[in-house]
């Protein structure tokens, strides 16, 4: 897994990309929490995302919970096929705002 931290509309943009799974999740949490600590609005774009185990929707999860937490609005961006199919099995699709890109969320 490798990851970027991107800027744009007022959101923090954590890109990650290849599998994540229990080997680089930790990694990606902290991508995930050090923009949320920072009280960033944030987006995780999944466009990249070959894999994802439960470790890598577990940080999905602490991500969206501490967003709540902070009022802070956090969401997905352009999910690829394979993490979808995983959001969904575990119907965590119809929890997390997902959203096409960023232009689609500010609509």
């Amino acid at each position: 897994m490798t990851y970027k931290v991107t800027t744009e509309s007022g959101f923090s943009i954590v890109h990650l990309t290849g599998d994540i799974d229990l080997s680089c999740s930790p990694e990606a949490r902290k991508a995930i929490l050090d923009r949320l600590a920072a009280s960033q609005h944030t987006l995780v774009d999944l466009s990249g995302v070959t894999y994802i185990d439960s470790s890598g929707i577990a940080s999905l999860v602490e991500g969206y919970q501490t967003a709540r937490k902070k009022n802070l609005q956090f969401g997905l961006i352009a999910v690829s096929e394979p993490a979808l199919s995983v959001l969904e099995l575990a119907r965590l699709d119809k929890v997390f705002p997902i959203h096409a890109s960023v232009a689609d969320r500010a609509k």
